[in-house]
Order: structure tokens, then sequence, then C-alpha cells
């Protein structure tokens, strides 16, 4: 006969914010320990998802806050004509579920990448708690300004750039996320498609191949499936730049 799965049980999927590794990037940053322990009481913790769950959909009901523990998310919106509109990316000791705080509803997706954890911080609970603890306050808006912050220095990223350009800024956001959260800077995997990396950046999917393959043959980068090696940082950042003449294909 199968074997049968052993229950899952909370411990195993319980980490507080005293003893999380990326508390330096989330909510608890700056806390003091009574309050810390204040903000676990309120956290949710559950088994984690499995790639291609639903946080939330457009339209649902918000709920909660979510701070990313492991694995990645997309977060996308559905345009007027049906389409996908990928929004960004969601990394450890990173929030996702922002824009369900305006009114009631939230106006995007969130679906996982990969298996995923996450800390679920319900609105009503953490409202409560910012009018108690004025340090969770302030941080609160701290990471929503660090967001939209990020968000924006993207679009100036994006916005005239060449196709080739536009990928390495994507790139180069990426190590510096991955950085922060004391991994390589140089060597890391990226949980989302060619196709949400297109989408993303205003790209065909032929087009980000293309723009791939070229870095390689250029020696800028070495690719193996989703797992990428920056062999020049400097390079990269130079074809932010625009240092390095004529795209490799030009923008979609």
């Amino acid at each position: 006969m199968p074997r049968k799965n052993k229950p899952l049980k909370l411990e195993d999927v319980k980490v507080s914010c005293t003893n999380c590794s990326l508390s330096d990037l989330c909510l608890p940053h700056g806390m003091e320990e009574g309050e810390l322990a204040e903000l676990d009481k309120i956290v949710k913790h559950h088994a984690p998802l499995q790639p291609g769950q639903h946080l939330y959909h457009p339209g649902d009901s918000s709920r909660s806050l979510f701070a990313v523990r492991s694995g990645a998310l997309k977060n996308y919106c559905i345009t007027e004509n049906g389409d996908e509109q990928v929004l960004g990316f969601t990394l450890p000791g990173e929030l996702i579920g922002l824009d369900g705080m305006a009114d009631g509803r939230y106006y995007s997706a969130a679906m996982t990448l990969e298996t995923t954890s996450v800390c679920e911080m319900p609105f009503d609970s953490l409202e409560s708690l910012c009018m108690k603890l004025p340090g969770l306050n302030r941080q609160l808006m701290r990471v929503a300004s660090k967001e939209i912050s990020a968000d924006q220095q993207m679009l100036l990223q994006l916005g005239k750039r060449t196709a080739e350009e536009r990928l390495a800024a994507f790139l180069l956001s990426l190590s510096r996320r991955y950085h922060s959260r004391g991994l390589s800077a140089t060597e890391f995997n990226l949980p989302m498609s060619r196709q949400d990396i297109g989408n993303y950046l205003g790209l065909a999917i032929e087009t980000v191949s293309r723009l791939f393959a070229h870095c390689v043959d250029e020696g800028l980068l070495r690719v193996s499936r989703k797992s990428i090696t920056i062999r020049s940082l400097p390079q990269l950042q130079a074809m932010v730049d625009g240092c390095r003449g004529k795209s490799a294909a030009d923008p979609d």
C-alpha cells in the first residue's frame, strides 16, 4: 500500500518574526522585541502554496497583507481586452497585497511561481496593532513607500529603453534584490518564465529568448534553464547606461 503523507503540523511552518532570517527586509525591521511579540500574535501561518496557486484574484474582497517567506509570486492584472499584464514579481522578504488596502478589494492577482510560503496579516488586526504600536505604523508606511519607489525606478528604467537595456535593467534589479537577502548577486534562479519576463518588459517572448542568447554569446551571462550567472555586473550596468551601442533586438 502507498505510504500516507504525514499531516503537516503548525510548528513545521511557523516561523516567528523574532527568528525569521528576513526580518531586516520585512515589517519587523527596527521593531523592539515586545513589539515583535505583538506582531507575532496576529500573523497567520499556512502550509506552503504550490506553483500556480493564487493568494487572491482581481475583485476579491481584500482581507490581508502578505509577507513572502520563501518562493516567489507574480503580480498581474487583466486588461479590458482580457489580456494578462504582469505588474511585477514578489520575492522573499517583500510584501504583497498593498493594493487591497484602498477600498476593500484587490485590483490585481497574486499567483505563486514556485512552492511559496507566506505570512498572512489580516488588515483589521494590522490596523488595530498600528494604532497601538507607532513603530509598526511607521514601518508599514516605509515599506509601502519603498514599494512605490521601486516601481517608479523600474518604470524609469524601462521607459524609452531598447529591448537589450530593458532586460539588463531587469536582471540588475533582481541581482540587487537577491543580494539584499544575503544571496549571490551574480548567481540565482529566475522563477518566472520567459513569457512572463517579456510581458513585464513589453517584449515578445521571441525577443527575450534572442536577447538571452545574445548575452550568452557575448559572455555576459551563463544560462542553464532557469539558472542565471551574471559574468560581469559592470558590463551589464553599461548596457543599462546605453554604453554598448545598438541593441541586439529592437524594442517591441
